[in-house]
């Protein structure tokens, strides 16, 4: 899934400069394109940031970093060059361009004899009562077997109803030894203009992280799916769809979690907090907690980590950004830095501890992904892997605005008052 990506550069161009006298009055100049600092193109013009080589682990296994839609591009050269099996997860299956053409792909790999199977969430793809996409039934005439996650209306569903939860997962499968997920969904808004062309400008596409894996590792993700698929097939508890390995161990460790009021993300991530010994980089996309968490964060803060949140000044869902607006003060006052990602929607949801185990995937920090929705991460532990992970948290805070203690406490009582009453009700979110 590794992409070469060329490092252009280009010169300025130059004109000779006309005696003071005889020029021309020149129109004022155009206002200059808002870099959003998408990954946008091939090359680093466009944000900064060149793509890093793939990591190695001791078994073979290799991980590759990706930025916005090169991860979404990654994936569908990986499609093409499929064999034998393609496993499709994901909770926006979107009815644009880019679905579209991931769609017809998948159409010509099934015709081509290829097994093709595709999970979507019937919330996430669909909306609360929205028929299903025109394409989805093309990919079954085609072949592709195609699962809907928990349909929205109870006389579609095989098993019992349940609305509430959904698989927020984004996970990829080809021929079991290649995998790839994160946080970016098969829509226009991930993808920028890396599978096909759009007109969009660039503050409208989404910040957004994935891997690549190729190897040995490539299995569990391959179980993962199928447990998911088995569920939806068979029906029964959710925990069928649950796969957690390598936890506290391991160089590659995977956590597909389910719908629990116990959830092992909330230990694990307790756990790292407190174990960190150097600094905490945290990039998220929704920002939630419960209590415990941010008490996490301020004591590492107070014991000495360097302790840095890269959140979202743009949010699709602006209540869940009040809500992390009022943890603000807080965190400010225990030491704890705080990003807010400008221009561009940030969807990313990522943490990396001591410059060496990191977590990326699909997984936010509120409620709703720890408590009501299937969601998969993958956890490295490598330090070429971690120092990648901090090179791309430092070129987003080139694209960020700073949020300063004094500043904030300069709010005014009812914006204080908001806040309050938002978080007080974030176990909804």
């Amino acid at each position: 899934m590794e992409i070469a990506r060329a490092a252009g550069v280009f010169p300025v161009s130059e004109r000779a400069v006309a005696p003071a006298e005889s020029r021309i009055p020149e129109a004022p100049p155009a206002a200059a394109p808002i870099n959003a600092g998408i990954n946008l193109r091939t090359g680093f013009e466009d944000d900064g940031w060149r793509t890093p080589p793939p990591v190695v682990l001791s078994d073979g296994t290799q991980i590759q970093l990706f930025k916005d839609g090169e991860g979404l591009s990654a994936a569908y050269e990986a499609i093409k060059q499929a064999k034998h099996l393609v496993c499709l997860e994901v909770y926006i299956f979107g009815d644009d361009e880019t679905g579209r053409a991931f769609a017809e792909l998948l159409c010509a790999k099934a015709s081509q004899g290829v097994r093709v199977y595709v999970i979507y969430d019937s919330f996430g793809t669909r909306g609360l009562a929205g028929e299903e996409p025109e394409m989805f039934r093309r990919m079954r005439a085609s072949g592709v077997r195609v699962q809907v996650f928990h349909p929205m209306r109870p006389w579609e569903c095989l098993y019992s109803w349940r609305p509430v939860n959904r698989d927020h997962r984004k996970l990829l499968v080809i021929d079991g030894d290649t995998a790839g997920l994160g946080g970016l969904n098969v829509a226009a808004e991930y993808a920028g203009s890396w599978v096909v062309p759009s007109r969009r400008e660039p503050c409208d596409f989404w910040r957004d992280n994935a891997i690549g894996i190729r190897g040995p590792g490539a299995r569990m993700l391959m179980q993962s799916f199928a447990r998911t698929w088995n569920y939806i097939a068979r029906g029964g508890s959710t925990r069928r769809a649950e796969l957690i390995h390598n936890l506290y161990d391991g160089e590659l460790g995977v956590m597909a979690v389910v719908p629990t009021l116990n959830s092992p993300l909330r230990p694990f991530l307790y756990r790292m907090l407190r174990e960190a010994r150097q600094s905490i980089l945290m990039t998220m996309a929704y920002f939630a907690p419960d209590d415990p968490l941010i008490e996490g964060l301020c004591s590492a803060a107070r014991r000495g980590v360097k302790v840095r949140l890269m959140l979202p000044a743009k949010c699709d869902v602006p209540v869940v950004r009040l809500c992390a607006h009022s943890f603000y003060e807080t965190l400010l006052s225990a030491g704890v830095e705080i990003y807010e990602r400008q221009c561009a929607v940030l969807h990313a949801k990522t943490m990396v501890v001591d410059e060496r185990t990191t977590v990326i995937g699909s997984t936010n920090l509120d409620y709703r992904s720890i408590e009501y929705n299937c969601e998969l991460s993958a956890i490295i532990r490598s330090e070429e892997f971690g120092r990648q992970m901090c090179t791309l948290f430092e070129n987003d805070i080139g694209f960020s605005k700073p949020i300063r203690l004094a500043e904030w406490r300069g709010r005014p009582i009812w914006d204080r008052f908001v806040l309050w009453a938002v978080s007080r009700a974030r176990y909804l979110l």
